[in-house]
């Protein structure tokens, strides 16, 4: 039977899976939680409409910068019960908070003023339509009036022209909204939210500044609730791409599954797993889909990054003879310089609303989790690659033992977090040589884990940490960040500390950009050295719940983890930890030169 997706429940807001389906796939819309009522012209604004319409999808925080042309708009939105505004300290902050609650909450919000801040929060708006997350980004716009006029306005570039942050954005964003008139304001305002819902993707709105404040008759009662057009999957289209698949995966001896980061947008995570129960295959993630797949499934190999993969699972993928990636993405980054050893051929590539087997078929309006789902009823059970997995496995080694007050490595560092993990816990990983340390963690079930594999933003996560943990109060993020990172966006720990959030952050201060010594080593790699620990009291200044400590050797570590979790587990916690520059993971080592290689490729004879 075909399914529907897209629709929501507000009922829910704290769900991760915003925009999955009823169970009995009926058509199900965003309910409101109060009555409809006529309400007066504070309460009828187009602010508290925008307000209303954000509650209601889920949305209860929004990161915010004021400026001039978003004041008004601001004190309408703060004015709606349901809706927090959390200031931030600068956009690009901002943005990336709105990117991290999106991916918890499944979708998010953020505020800013015309073309300075637009511009500002530009990067991190990028960032979450490569990573497929819903994020709403309101913009304070000119006064109405100044619309179509050859007046020069402040916070723009000297033209009389103001659609530059407009252009901008229609490169990064599915759908842009220019609310400048109140006529026409409620069916774009609600076009723009439904769209990113649908779309799974960021959408811009700017609201002239002189309109925010203002009721019309459209926002005279409470907004109608959304009912968002269900996506099907073509029945023929369907049984074609399943039987093919299937033809593929039972002649094949040894076919392995692999998880990949689109999963997330076509809410499919769930019944890949049953697909993987179904069949008994190996089963591996991409590094990118690191999260989406329980680890503690009875087959599960670990992650899939060709040469730096986890150990033994790149023998078994590679040597399979069929592979059903879900939701992949090969980009040079995740195939380690294009230096993976694998053949279309043997490929089948399961994405969102496509499956393309090897080189032959592709089939288009297939949904993902359909595929899966009925793909389940039709493989034989074969768990032949994952029982040459388990033949050739040879556990882990331990780090060495430490010397008494030996300075700290990095391998021991994360051994210690590895212990701190648990279902009340989430995990982000900074862009850096955290990524190849936080891969190897185990995360135990319904641990979160984020990190930006496709942009490779760094200082996202001290963001994306604020938003993230604003989302799910009752989870303790950890943190693991790069100093050369940190300094790139360090101010919102202040938020952190206003917000009463109780994250643990990792300060791995090895004094430069680690990553990109290990790709192209040059003096600009070198970062002036801070007082982290000082820089976070300064900015605690006495008010909020915050505790610092400096980590020089294991007993300090354990120590400090052990007052984190014990003592100040109210608070948030920040630990500079300190190791040697060239103290690095051994896959950050090989995927480094690798990529160097592909970077440093000659150009092709023309």
């Amino acid at each position: 039977m075909d399914t529907k997706i897209g629709s929501l429940d507000a009922c829910k807001p704290a769900c991760c899976d915003l925009g999955s389906p009823p169970s009995n796939g009926t058509v199900c819309t965003i309910l409101n939680s109060v009555p409809s009522t006529f309400l007066d012209s504070f309460e009828a604004s187009m602010g508290r409409h925008v307000a209303r319409r954000l509650v209601q999808i889920g949305v209860t925080d929004v990161f915010s910068v004021p400026g001039d042309f978003n004041l008004t708009l601001l004190d309408h939105l703060i004015a709606e019960p349901g809706l927090n505004n959390i200031g931030c300290c600068n956009e690009l902050n901002a943005g990336y908070a709105a990117d991290g609650y999106a991916r918890s909450r499944g979708v998010g919000a953020c505020v800013v003023t015309f073309s300075v801040g637009g511009l500002s929060v530009l990067n991190a708006i990028a960032g979450a339509y490569s990573e497929n997350l819903p994020v709403i980004c309101i913009v304070g716009g000119p006064n109405s009036n100044d619309y179509g006029t050859n007046r020069i306005l402040h916070h723009t570039i000297g033209l009389p022209d103001f659609s530059q942050e407009l252009r901008c954005f229609q490169t990064v964003t599915c759908y842009q909204a220019v609310v400048n008139n109140l006529e026409d304001a409620h069916e774009q305002i609600d076009t723009a939210i439904s769209t990113a819902l649908k779309e799974s993707k960021p959408v811009y709105i700017s609201i002239s500044c002189n309109l925010a404040g203002l009721p019309h008759p459209s926002f005279s009662r409470e907004p109608v609730p959304f009912s968002l057009a269900p996506k099907w999957s073509n029945k023929m289209g369907l049984e074609a791409a399943v039987e093919a698949a299937a033809g593929l995966l039972n002649k094949a001896v040894k076919p392995v599954l692999l998880g990949g980061p689109k999963m997330r947008v076509a809410k499919a995570c769930e019944a890949f797993v049953e697909l993987a129960d179904a069949c008994g295959y190996a089963l591996a993630v991409m590094p990118s889909g690191k999260g989406l797949v329980p680890e503690d499934h009875p087959h599960f190999i670990g992650t899939y990054w060709g040469a730096v993969s986890t150990a033994f699972c790149a023998e078994i993928v590679e040597s399979a003879d069929a592979y059903l990636f879900a939701g992949p993405i090969f980009n040079d980054y995740s195939s380690v310089g294009y230096s993976l050893l694998l053949k279309k051929e043997k490929a089948i590539i399961v994405q969102p609303e496509r499956v393309v087997i090897g080189n032959g078929p592709q089939f288009g309006c297939v949904l993902m989790k359909d595929f899966f789902r009925e793909l389940a009823k039709r493989l034989k059970r074969n768990p032949t690659s994952y029982e040459n997995y388990h033949r050739i496995y040879v556990p882990e080694g331990h780090p060495p033992k430490a010397e008494p007050r030996e300075p700290l490595r990095v391998n021991v560092l994360f051994q210690h977090i590895q212990k701190m993990l648990s279902s009340e816990t989430a995990v982000i990983a900074e862009t850096g040589d955290s990524w190849f340390n936080c891969q190897k963690l185990k995360l135990p079930r319904a641990c979160g884990y984020e990190f930006q594999m496709q942009y490779g933003s760094i200082g996202w996560s001290v963001g994306a940490t604020l938003g993230y943990a604003q989302a799910v109060p009752e989870k303790r993020v950890i943190a693991c960040i790069g100093d050369g990172s940190f300094q790139v966006t360090a101010q919102d720990v202040s938020t952190m500390i206003r917000c009463g959030q109780r994250s643990i952050i990792f300060l791995i201060n090895n004094g430069g950009y680690t990553i990109e010594v290990e790709i192209h080593d040059g003096p600009y790699n070198v970062i002036k050295n801070w007082n982290y620990t000082g820089l976070i009291d300064a900015i605690h200044n006495g008010h909020g719940k915050c505790w610092t400590t400096k980590v020089l050797c294991e007993e300090d570590l354990i120590e400090a983890i052990e007052t984190a979790t014990g003592a100040k587990k109210d608070c948030l916690c920040f630990l500079e930890v300190i190791v040697h520059k060239d103290d690095t993971s051994k896959e950050l080592l090989e995927w480094g030169s690798r990529v160097s290689a592909a970077n440093s490729r000659p150009p092709n004879p023309q």
